[in-house]
């Protein structure tokens, strides 16, 4: 093994992942899951419209590889004259798949909460959207958190796709390397643990997490 050749190559890949994985990785996550919410409200909404929307929407997003969504953003609106950068293009369709996927645990984790915390917001005179941010939210949180972050880490890793519409991140960075030096078994390996240090460090933080939350938890 060219240890000479891993100590040279750490910093840039890691460097990429603080810079380009990461940062892509955190964007797409927080948008997609503000769409995550409105698209599982669409889905509890007693008009037929409003729930079908929903639906149509989760089932378009799981339906179609993430692949292909980078590209038909990236490669596919321009013909449309809609030509978007790599970093927003890599933004928006990752976002908008986070947004597919979190929905359903969104609702589910909505439903969960018992009717009784609905009924509690309204006897002190809440109306609904506030009775749905101060109460019914914060015990959801606790209850979406393991499959949320389950995403999420999946989502920093699919950010190596983002390589295939020009944007640099860690995978990318680890591709010149190899390149450059062919030595791809090496350099792809060294990217592997980089990806996987950091998805230990997150797993560890959604404990942490889950642990701050359950004050929230109905008992």
């Amino acid at each position: 093994m060219d240890w000479q050749l891993v100590s040279e190559s750490f910093w840039p890949l890691l460097r990429g992942a603080l810079t380009g994985t990461m940062p892509l990785a955190l964007a797409s996550f927080a948008i997609g899951l503000v769409l995550a919410l409105f698209v599982a409200l669409l889905r509890l909404s007693p008009n037929p419209v409003l729930s079908w929307v929903g639906r149509a929407y989760i089932s378009l997003i799981r339906g179609t590889p993430l692949l292909v969504q980078l590209f038909i953003i990236f490669y596919g609106l321009p013909q449309l004259g809609i030509r978007i950068d790599p970093w927003p293009s890599a933004i928006i369709a990752f976002s908008l798949n986070v947004g597919g996927y979190a929905a359903e645990v969104v609702r589910a984790a909505i439903l969960s909460v018992p009717k009784g915390q609905w009924e509690a917001g309204w006897t002190v005179g809440m109306s609904p959207a506030r009775t749905l941010s101060r109460i019914i939210l914060p015990q959801a949180a606790r209850v979406s958190v393991p499959p949320l972050s389950n995403t999420f880490i999946s989502l920093v890793k699919d950010t190596s796709l983002a390589t295939l519409i020009l944007v640099t991140e860690m995978f990318r960075v680890a591709q010149q390397i190899a390149a450059f030096s062919n030595e791809f078994l090496l350099i792809y390996s060294e990217a592997a643990l980089i990806y996987w240090m950091f998805c230990t460090v997150l797993s560890a933080g959604q404990n942490v997490l889950e642990k701050r939350l359950d004050r929230y938890v109905a008992h």
